[in-house]
């Protein structure tokens, strides 16, 4: 089997990256290969699920054409700067075109020690593997930009974290590797020269409308605003909690990265945080977009060089960027949530509902999956006894559900469409964290079984399916999940 590679982050200057070679795992075994990515992928399934294969997905043999290189870049974590960061425990190890002529990178996580490790191992413990797989996969049938799953695999050793765990290693494919923290690599080192060839790389890539733009570089920094406007409205539109929004956890070509302390919201509150080292709420679900904005003002600083040599009017360049993100995100959620409460115009003054089942759903802790799925069951002609359930004060539910309805009268159109939207818009199953515990958990003592079914149940998230009828349920006060954990 050949992987035709074609490596063009390898083919950039030395100081993008370190050259270095995944460790070999004593004992792999294979848990799952993604054969439907693999098929767009162009790559056989066959010989991926062998002997071979699991070499590769491994890191114990890379096949001819791969480059494997770990990817230099910087960052601020938890709004504290990191000048040196990199690829620790992941390596690129090459770059294909697949079938639907998109290019994909082929990431390796926890293969091993790197320059960038710093005092770690480089190694992943399979709990991290097991929850970005489901959550990765999850979110693209969601409908969520997302960096994909193509294998996961155990190592045959234990790794050192607060006790000796499994080893694992996850190969995730993106359409980029490139993140903000990239730019601030070399905007850190003021190498304007470096700067100039990532930002013209990620153009060609990805962004190849910005070349005929009066200037590219200001036009780059909107587009790429705009992806991220849209990809956060989608996210927080599910109940989803990124959990570890630094700027090295954001990427360029505008897909979801880094699942490590992320989570689905249960019950719902507009401050709701899981992830154990975001201790004054910074990544909050309600955050999420201020966050986006300060992200992306932190690329448009590393951007200033190339839009403008003027200082001045390169500022007012990216501060339109900016403001353009704004603008998208409002519309963008606003549309969101209009549209799962089954509202098909874009009348402003809907707003005022929204706002008002925020606030109802807070007071009520009312599960916020739940809450749109038996919604969308009551318009369908369902009783309200189920959703008014889900409320500790019933009667806000009755007072609710009677102000919806005004709403809906004034809303008008057709039923169907109506109800079509609802559905489309409100996920029946999304990966909850006590399920991902309870899969991680089994996965520990060798059982799969748990992991493949969660995969399996989540690939129709919008569709009914009795057999996975108990994976709507949220957790019993015994199972609930507070807080999730970063995989270093």
């Amino acid at each position: 089997m050949q992987i035709p590679f074609d490596n063009s982050y390898a083919r950039l200057p030395e100081n993008f990256f370190k050259k270095v070679n995944p460790s070999a795992p004593p004992e792999p075994t294979l848990i799952r290969v993604n054969t439907e990515l693999a098929d767009i992928m162009g790559i056989d399934v066959d010989w991926l699920q062998s002997k071979e294969g699991l070499a590769m997905l491994s890191g114990q043999a890379l096949p001819k054409g791969s480059d494997p290189i770990a990817m230099a870049y910087a960052g601020h974590q938890f709004g504290g700067w990191s000048p040196k960061l990199g690829d620790g425990r992941a390596l690129l190890i090459g770059e294909v075109i697949g079938n639907d002529g998109i290019r994909r990178d082929i990431q390796l996580k926890g293969s091993g020690h790197t320059p960038f490790s710093r005092s770690g191992d480089g190694k992943s413990a399979l709990g991290p593997v097991l929850r970005e797989y489901i959550v990765s996969e999850a979110m693209a049938v969601l409908g969520v930009p997302t960096t994909r799953a193509l294998a996961a695999v155990t190592t045959g050793e234990n790794v050192v974290r607060n006790t000796l765990e499994p080893g694992g290693v996850f190969t995730r494919v993106a359409q980029s590797h490139v993140r903000i923290g990239t730019f601030q690599y070399f905007y850190a080192r003021q190498d304007n020269g470096s700067l100039k060839i990532l930002a013209d790389y990620v153009i060609e890539r990805h962004y190849p409308d910005a070349l005929n733009a009066a200037n590219p570089y200001a036009e780059l920094l909107k587009l790429i605003a705009a992806r991220q406007a849209e990809l956060i409205a989608k996210w927080m539109s599910f109940g989803f909690i990124h959990g570890v929004m630094n700027t090295d956890n954001v990427q360029i070509a505008g897909e979801t990265i880094d699942y490590g302390p992320c989570a689905f919201m249960d019950d719902f509150h507009p401050h709701k945080v899981f992830s154990s080292i975001d201790q004054y709420g910074r990544y909050a679900w309600g955050k999420q977009s201020e966050i986006g904005q300060w992200n992306l003002m932190r690329l448009a600083d590393t951007l200033l060089p190339l839009i403008d040599d003027d200082l001045e009017r390169a500022k007012i360049a990216a501060e339109d960027a900016i403001k353009h993100f704004n603008e998208l995100f409002q519309i963008s959620i606003f549309k969101k949530f209009s549209r799962k409460l089954g509202l098909l115009s874009d009348d402003e003054n809907q707003n005022d509902l929204i706002s008002l089942t925020f606030e109802v759903m807070t007071e009520n802790e009312v599960d916020f999956t739940l809450f749109f799925r038996h919604l969308t069951k009551v318009y369908d002609g369902g009783e309200t006894s189920p959703l008014c359930r889900l409320f500790k004060n019933p009667a806000a539910c009755d007072d609710w559900l009677k102000k919806w309805r005004e709403f809906i009268t004034l809303d008008g159109g057709n039923e169907q469409d109506r109800l079509k939207t609802m559905q489309s818009y409100n996920p029946i199953l999304i990966p909850r964290n006590h399920r991902i515990a309870e899969a991680i958990a089994a996965g520990e003592q060798g059982d799969f079984k748990v992991f493949n079914r969660l995969v399996d149940a989540y690939r129709n998230p919008y569709s009914e399916q009795p057999e996975y009828a108990d994976l709507e349920q949220a957790p019993m006060a015994t199972e609930i999940v507070n807080e999730t954990f970063c995989g270093t």
